[in-house]
């Protein structure tokens, strides 16, 4: 199978790198997200503590984020489809190995580590490509492959609560890790672009089209040692530290609303059937959300920087009015207006950080950004924790997230000030050259 043309088609086979992306987010991040199904069974089973049995969960999120730039330099030194590939057997090793459930450490292990890390390779590596793939529709591009872990994750609820109730937890295990297998076949669809296959130190072939719409074979004449490292030192790139700064504390806030949604909505005296449909509410407009941005972020006419601060304000003022609803229809309200806003984020986020490195930088700057926003995904729902302790309310840590949210959003102003003086200052040391006037013009000067 021959690679795509190195420069991003925006369009053509990029589509299908969409879907197949669409599909690795759903089987990746969707199943982390709805992996809390599993918790009670497994607890009941070791008889462990809560806080025992939640170390699954959060070693499979560490190695999710740890594993980020190990999967980028990968990529770099591959390609994106071998390294999808070799995610989708860790997802299903990590799985199949946890039916056996000899004890806890072991599950840590499996369903902890490995999946953790078959979840890093292949999300990354699925996210990374179709920026790879688009150029002028990256946006939507992103929004679209993004969208997949809010549609999985609202089927695979149900999906496998029911497998539990008919196989077990064990049973369950195995059958979702077959089912992650398919990341190995969409990993085998995507096709590199010829770039990737220089980064391997050959010539790529690519087949383009000819004006007459027959196909014509060309050969990259590009250097093979081009990008071939992982980059480190974009550690020292202003732009590219104040966005992981922002990253850092947006991922602060960011896992605090959906730890304490249901909380609140059990002090303000809900039902529990009411407050289980607030969840598929907010998957349902983060869908929204992730698809209009995209959306409308391919139309160009806001900068992309402006538009990701734009729905970084309106998520945190969203979280500041969110605590003043007392009743279920103004809960839902302002969940709604919340997923949405947070849909929208998401959706044009990664766009943004290619815009601040470049492309040739971008699996680098994925891994690390990832890697750093990591700290604050770590430290943002224990703080949000002890300042509910000591308020003794939830709403104190819709307070938080919102707070430490347009702080990050000053961040993203900065940036843009940056990028903007560094545009006037390149443009400034650009001098036009002289007209030179012609030979006959000269001769009649030197006359005169």
């Amino acid at each position: 199978m021959q690679a795509q043309g190195s420069n991003p088609p925006d369009g053509g086979y990029g589509w299908v790198v969409v879907v197949l992306a669409f599909l690795v987010m759903g089987l990746t991040a969707a199943v982390l997200k709805t992996f809390g199904l599993f918790f009670v069974e497994i607890q009941q089973h070791f008889d462990e503590l809560a806080s025992t049995t939640s170390w699954i969960t959060s070693v499979t999120i560490a190695v999710f984020h740890l594993g980020a730039p190990v999967a980028s330099s990968l990529c770099v030194r591959y390609t994106h489809r071998a390294v999808v590939i070799t995610g989708g057997l860790l997802a299903f090793s990590g799985m199949a190995l946890g039916f056996l459930g000899f004890s806890m450490i072991w599950m840590y292990a499996t369903t902890g580590f490995l999946q953790g890390l078959g979840i890093s390779f292949s999300w990354t590596s699925a996210i990374s490509i179709v920026s790879h793939y688009f150029s002028k529709k990256r946006a939507l591009a992103n929004a679209i492959a993004s969208a997949g872990e809010c549609a999985f994750a609202f089927t695979f609820g149900p999906f496998f609560q029911w497998l539990i109730s008919q196989y077990g937890w064990k049973g369950a295990l195995l059958i979702i890790g077959g089912i992650q297998l398919n990341i190995c076949v969409c990993g085998v669809l995507m096709r590199p672009l010829a770039t990737s296959c220089l980064l391997e130190g050959r010539h790529c072939e690519t087949e383009m089209p000819s004006g007459n719409g027959s196909s014509r074979t060309e050969k990259e004449d590009r250097s093979p040692i081009a990008h071939r490292t992982f980059n480190w030192m974009l550690l020292r790139q202003p732009q590219f530290v104040l966005y992981a700064i922002f990253g850092i504390l947006a991922a602060m806030s960011f896992f605090v609303p959906p730890l304490f949604l249901v909380p609140l909505s059990y002090s303000l005296g809900i039902d529990e059937s009411w407050t289980a449909s607030l969840l598929s509410i907010l998957a349902v407009v983060d869908f929204a959300g992730r698809l209009l941005c995209g959306w409308y972020a391919n139309l160009h006419v806001t900068k992309s920087v402006h538009l990701l601060t734009m729905t970084i304000t309106l998520i945190s003022t969203s979280l500041m009015l969110l605590p003043l609803a007392n009743n279920y229809l103004s809960l839902t309200i302002f969940t709604a207006f919340y997923g949405f806003f947070f849909g929208t984020t998401v959706a044009v986020h990664i766009t943004v950080l290619a815009d601040v490195v470049g492309m040739p930088d971008f699996d680098s700057a994925l891994g690390l950004f990832m890697l750093i926003r990591s700290t604050g995904g770590f430290v943002g729902p224990p703080l949000a924790g002890l300042i509910v302790d000591m308020v003794g309310d939830y709403r104190a840590g819709f307070y938080m997230a919102g707070a430490t949210l347009f702080l990050s959003a000053g961040f993203l102003v900065i940036l843009d000030q940056l990028q903007q003086r560094n545009e006037r200052g390149s443009q400034t040391n650009i001098k036009p050259e002289k007209p030179m006037l012609p030979y006959s013009s000269i001769h009649l000067l030197k006359l005169q």
